[in-house]
């Protein structure tokens, strides 16, 4: 026997399928039925009782079908965040004492600034600790032992400004600067 080209064989397939499909579409058209008097139908049969009985998970919760006050939401966090005050307002200071990074371990004066990078947009400092370690600061960051703030580089200092509470608890500021080392 020989063998059909695959073009041929996939449209032998169509005009068979066709074939087979074309007397499915026609419309049957059925004469009306004579009008004959409604006879009384007779009572459905009694459906037997289930093998198991049905039970809702909703009934079984507690309440009917619509009553969702007994069930948790599932989208509230199950513990609720306490909102912290301000820690000037706490009269503590910004992180506990444990968790401090490293450039939060030394007084502000004991910084040096080795350096000053000039950018586009804002300039950064090189400071250096006691133990030698340098780090690249910019305005914003916290530095220091009690929470100072750098607020403003200059092309020769960096200040930083420390908040703290008097002997009678008023918030006081304290402005320190760090002069950029001259070059020998």
């Amino acid at each position: 026997m020989k063998r059909l080209p695959h073009r041929n064989r996939a449209l032998l397939c169509a005009l068979t399928l066709m074939v087979a499909l074309l007397p499915a579409c026609k419309k049957k058209e059925e004469a009306p039925a004579p009008a004959t008097p409604a006879a009384p139908q007779p009572a459905p049969a009694p459906q037997a009782a289930p093998v198991q009985k049905q039970h809702s998970s909703a009934q079984a919760q507690g309440g009917g079908q619509g009553d969702f006050k007994a069930r948790r939401d599932p989208f509230k966090p199950f513990l609720e965040a306490q909102p912290q005050k301000p820690a000037e307002q706490q009269g503590e200071t910004l992180r506990p004492k444990g968790d401090e990074l490293p450039i939060q371990s030394f007084e502000v004066s004991k910084f040096r600034v080795t350096g000053i990078i000039a950018g586009i947009k804002e300039n950064r400092a090189l400071l250096v600790d006691p133990q030698g370690k340098p780090y690249v600061v910019q305005v914003g960051m916290v530095v220091g032992n009690h929470q100072g703030r750098i607020t403003r580089i200059t092309p020769s200092s960096v200040e930083v400004v420390e908040r703290y509470r008097d002997e009678a608890g008023h918030v006081k500021k304290r402005t320190i600067v760090l002069t950029l080392a001259k070059k020998r």
